[in-house]
């Protein structure tokens, strides 16, 4: 039953994941249709003889309707082809995965630090609610959070990269550098997504550890004389992270698909760079291309988020079923 249960869970996950994506590549086709400007103007530039711009328009397929054009992209997406560059004339997809890959690094740096300082940080506060310490972690993060990543970024590179001379303001690291080097490089454009997640994080991992403080299990564990210790790591944090995991598992989706302004920022060649890159010279292929494939990552971290969730508290699998 329990595993017939997870079985329907994830099937209907991956149903609304798959209409989510349909909804959102044809948001992506048209959102593109509409940007201002002419493709083989952007390409041949502003003095370009018209002809030769409209010839080059006809050459790309631009001229057909859009429902055939949508058609004929996605059809290609599905099987693994993300079409072909319009500045470049090569094949999108070389470009989206070295990009995501970069970006992949770029978040796995920020993951490792936020993760486990965010979760101790809601800790600290659940275990001193209502005291400075709670204040200063609940308010701090929480006003993290809101600032906008350009803002934190910069206040960054002025004070580790210019002030100090810690870190490099430019996440590019020399041709052939080793793993410790490429995390060198990353410390700095993971610090203001390290801010942005931290009270995400801090905020739920703290919630849940207030309920669970509160919870009868936790009475019943001190009332039998169990260490204060002993009831914190058995009992209390065993459910308390159990919300914490669908936020960080979400919040990986953001770390590849929030990237755009800190990889511009740190000139760094990931997948939001590739895209802003991609809108400024009308490149639709790769626009559409590495949006998409942001959004596939997004439902892919949201479905195992779900996933790990229902199968750590059955409840909230079985809550239709009772």
């Amino acid at each position: 039953m329990g595993a017939q249960a997870i079985l329907a869970f994830l099937l209907k996950r991956i149903a609304l994941s798959i209409v989510t994506l349909f909804l959102l590549s044809i948001m992506v086709f048209l959102g593109g249709q509409v940007l201002p400007g002419n493709v083989g103007r952007a390409i041949l530039g502003p003095l370009a003889d018209q002809r030769a711009v409209d010839a080059l328009n006809h050459s790309l397929g631009l001229d057909r309707p859009l429902l055939v054009q949508y058609w004929d992209w996605i059809s290609h997406f599905v099987q693994g082809d993300m079409g072909t560059s319009y500045i470049f004339r090569a094949p999108v997809a070389p470009f989206v995965i070295d990009a995501l890959g970069n970006s992949m690094k770029l978040a796995l740096v920020a993951f490792i630090m936020v993760v486990p300082l965010g979760i101790l940080g809601g800790i600290i506060a659940a275990l001193n609610v209502n005291r400075p310490i709670d204040r200063i972690i609940s308010l701090g993060g929480l006003s993290a959070t809101v600032l906008p990543e350009f803002v934190t970024g910069i206040i960054f590179i002025l004070i580790f990269g210019v002030w100090l001379n810690w870190l490099p303001i430019a996440a590019v690291w020399p041709p052939g550098s080793g793993i410790l080097t490429q995390i060198y490089y990353l410390l700095l454009p993971a610090l203001p997504l390290f801010l942005v997640l931290f009270g995400y994080i801090a905020r739920m991992a703290r919630s849940g550890m207030v309920e669970a403080l509160d919870s009868d299990y936790t009475r019943t564990a001190v009332l039998k004389g169990l260490p204060w210790r002993t009831v914190i790591w058995r009992h209390v944090l065993r459910n308390a992270l159990l919300p914490t995991i669908t936020v960080i598992a979400t919040q990986t989706g953001y770390l590849i698909g929030g990237l755009v302004v800190v990889e511009t920022l740190f000139r760094y060649q990931g997948i939001g760079s590739l895209i802003f890159t991609a809108a400024r010279g009308k490149d639709f292929p790769v626009l559409e291309a590495g949006i998409l494939t942001i959004g596939i990552v997004y439902a892919v971290a949201t479905l195992i988020a779900d996933l790990l969730y229902s199968v750590l508290n059955p409840r909230i699998r079985l809550g239709t079923d009772q």
